[in-house]
């Protein structure tokens, strides 16, 4: 595949992420699929199932939009900078559900393997997000 093509798989990836449309995972994302930075909760399967389960969790959790911002290939690897946006409005493991808007940035590299996405890195602002659940106090004592 070209460096436009992966753009677009990756592109492709959090459009039906956004959509709720996981069963689309199964034609974009390798069975194998390695997450090297999974989400900061246990539990989830190897694999493409495990990516699956993620999503679900997220997707039912905190509903919203992903915003590509930047992105970059080279070879066989996408580097996408992107926006997260959504809802807390339902419970994340050991998180209660807060009706707050949250916004997470992050920027992701996709290894593309035969058409699919094989392997992610990601550096995610894991601590703003769980600033604004009110997990993690902000800045001056105030919750997000």
């Amino acid at each position: 595949m070209s460096t436009e093509e992966n753009k677009r798989l990756v592109r492709r990836f959090y459009q039906e992420i956004d959509e709720g449309n996981l069963d689309a995972m199964d034609n974009l994302v390798a069975e194998d699929y390695q997450d090297h930075s999974p989400p900061p909760f246990p539990g989830f399967a190897p694999g493409r199932e495990g990516l699956k389960q993620a999503f679900r969790l997220f997707w039912e959790a905190t509903p919203g939009t992903h915003e590509i911002e930047d992105q970059i290939a080279e070879g066989d690897k996408v580097v996408t900078r992107l926006m997260a946006r959504g809802v807390h409005a339902k419970d994340l493991p050991g998180i209660s559900a807060t009706g707050r808007p949250i916004t997470m940035t992050g920027t992701v590299i996709h290894r593309i393997e035969n058409g699919k996405l094989a392997e992610k890195w990601s550096d995610k602002d894991v601590f703003g997000f769980l600033q604004q659940l009110g997990v993690i106090p902000a800045p001056g004592g105030a919750s997000g």
